[in-house]
């Protein structure tokens, strides 16, 4: 049994709390990117498609899930705000303009396949699908910048290293959106769609290679930052991971493949994490530590954290497994 004064005198069974929120955080984070980086990678293919009925098959192969994946990206947010509320007011007032970018793209990517849906003419459905593609690669390119610009302490909106990431985040949402769409409507769409995955995730290396250049110009302590053994083993085993993504692709071993990219998107979040931890607002030096909040909060956050989190997974487990398997042709948005 818990008391009151138990919550009070100290983090919640000795628990190093900060750096639990701070892995917590970012865990999120990833789970974001990966599980809502498909449907944005999907987005972008469905630029490059060519009938009315492979746009259908893309539309169908995301619609009963992007809705929710979009929850993980407000409980990082929501998160973020409780545990550290000074680095979530510095980040967010620095910037907005990122911020309303960011939210106007999800919105745009949301009300187009909904708008696409409402008249059937050639032009009111080309100009949808076009707010459908914008919105689907500048939602992940404009999360890139914000990511690149905090990761650095960058106080304005545009930077080379916000520029790299956003590139970079983008590329490897396609690689996840390529085996999805292979996996939930191979028979659907063309096999070029494992082509555009593959050219993907050769781009998305090259990207991260701009990236570490980048960041060695620009950390404080530069190359030596980069020579962290995990942040070394995370990027050897990118390059294994996308050689083993085009093979997987290559011999439609689809589902091979969507987990190869998973794994390549939390190791590029872990990547991140090594780099500023301990920093959580590395513009003012801010630790975790320094921005955490009381002992009696963060331990009753802990506490519902463990609660309802588990309940979140149970969700997505259930919506995913009420919609696995591939769609049938007779399936639309």
């Amino acid at each position: 049994m818990i008391s009151v004064e138990g919550l009070t005198a100290g983090p919640l069974f000795g628990l190093p709390l900060p750096e639990i929120w701070f892995g917590l955080m970012f865990t999120l984070l990833a789970t974001f990117l990966f599980l809502d980086g498909f449907d944005f990678g999907a987005g972008a293919i469905y630029g490059l498609v060519d009938t009315d009925r492979q746009r259908e098959a893309v539309l169908a192969a995301v619609g009963p899930f992007w809705d929710g994946n979009e929850v993980w990206l407000v409980v990082f947010g929501g998160a973020l705000f409780a545990a550290f509320p000074a680095a979530y007011a510095g980040l967010f007032s620095r910037h907005y303009l990122l911020m309303f970018a960011i939210l106007g793209a999800l919105i745009i990517r949301g009300l187009a396949p909904e708008m696409y849906e409402q008249r059937h003419d050639d032009l009111w459905q080309r100009a949808w699908s076009v707010a459908f593609v914008a919105g689907s690669v500048l939602a992940p390119f404009f999360l890139g910048v914000f990511a690149g610009n905090w990761l650095v302490g960058n106080e304005g909106s545009v930077s080379l290293i916000g520029l790299v990431v956003g590139v970079t985040l983008t590329l490897l949402t396609v690689v996840s959106g390529a085996a999805f769409l292979r996996l939930k409507a191979q028979h659907d769409l063309p096999p070029e769609v494992s082509t555009y995955g593959q050219i993907a995730v050769v781009g998305y290396l090259l990207a991260v290679v701009a990236t570490l250049a980048v960041l060695a110009v620009r950390l404080p302590e530069g190359i030596t930052t980069l020579l962290d053994p995990l942040i070394i083993v995370l990027v050897v085993a990118s390059i294994v991971l996308a050689a083993g993504y085009i093979l997987a692709l290559r011999r439609e071993q689809n589902l091979i493949a969507l987990g190869i990219a998973g794994v390549m998107t939390y190791g590029l979040i872990t990547v991140v994490a090594r780099i500023m931890y301990p920093a959580i607002d590395p513009a003012t030096g801010a630790t975790i530590r320094e921005t955490i909040v009381s002992t009696l909060p963060l331990n009753l956050m802990t506490i519902g954290a463990g609660l309802l989190l588990p309940l979140v997974v149970v969700y997505f487990v259930v919506l995913y497994t009420a919609f696995s398997g591939p769609i049938t042709p007779e399936e639309a948005y």
